[in-house]
């Protein structure tokens, strides 16, 4: 029987964290790297990955900041290149990047019989594409081929239930739960194990105008939101970071995939 430390230890495993430039994927791979993993912070904004890197390392941790655009193949393998020289060959992977475009936003100015199939397909690619399909390609592989791995694909409440006005990200993100149980399936014979986490409501940066007012107050969105979740309010992005390494650590769920996590303060619960 293991001790407590042990099943969450990630002691010589290497994450790459896919949007850890953002708010959720920036504490996840802040979570990763606490328990023992060495984390590849991956994203477009070089900036905000060396500030990233550096609250890692700040902490004890060990990380390094990949520049990548996880709607290219090219770029992705490129970086894995790079990732498996300077911290070795991956066997975690979290898929935390995505959001919403404002032009996919449906809005009495904006109907949805008026977007683009433009619009639609730039959204599909951020939130399907690069948000999940290419980097399990990219990465999975290489982990079948070692015979272990992780992979959580950030999911979203929408995935279940439609939210309104959001309609080609909650396609998008169903789409993920569906591709994430496909390859639990494929690829569990070849010990590599694929789960989905589900956000509830987290403010960051590409929500927070649909939250907050430009004074700070709450919108009528917020406290419809707010009234719908148990729990009466929004979650923190530390809140994500146990079902993070929980499915991130083969000691802890080394039986778990095909799963999906819900992190939502019982919104999914909520009915009447």
């Amino acid at each position: 029987m293991k001790t407590p430390a042990e099943l969450f230890s990630l002691n010589g495993d290497v994450a790459v964290v896919i949007g850890a430039t953002g708010v959720l994927g920036g504490a996840l791979a802040e979570g990763l790297a606490a328990a023992g993993a060495k984390v590849a912070v991956l994203g477009r904004s070089e900036e905000r990955g060396l500030a990233r890197v550096k609250a890692i390392i700040e902490k004890g941790g060990n990380a390094a900041f990949f520049s990548c655009d996880a709607s290219s193949g090219s770029s992705l393998a490129g970086a894995h290149l790079k990732i498996e020289a300077a911290l070795g060959e991956p066997t975690i992977l979290v898929n935390a990047a995505g959001g919403n475009d404002p032009k996919v936003t449906v809005t009495a100015e904006n109907p949805f019989e008026k977007i683009t199939l433009e619009a639609l397909h730039a959204n599909l690619d951020l939130n399907l594409i690069g948000g999940a399909f290419l980097p399990c390609q990219e990465f999975g592989p290489a982990m079948c081929k070692r015979g272990r791995g992780s992979i959580i694909n950030i999911a979203s409440v929408s995935a279940h239930l439609p939210l309104s006005r959001v309609v080609s990200y909650s396609a998008a993100k169903a789409a993920v739960l569906n591709l994430s149980q496909f390859l639990a399936r494929e690829w569990a014979p070849k010990g590599v194990r694929v789960n989905t986490i589900t956000p509830g409501f987290f403010p960051a940066e590409q929500n927070r105008k649909l939250l907050f007012n430009d004074d700070g107050t709450p919108t009528a969105r917020t406290k419809s939101i707010w009234g719908h979740t148990p729990m009466n309010r929004f979650g923190e992005s530390s809140e994500l970071v146990g079902a993070c390494i929980f499915l991130a650590s083969n000691n802890a769920s080394s039986f778990v995939t095909g799963t999906d996590i819900r992190v939502d303060g019982g919104y999914l619960s909520q009915t009447i």
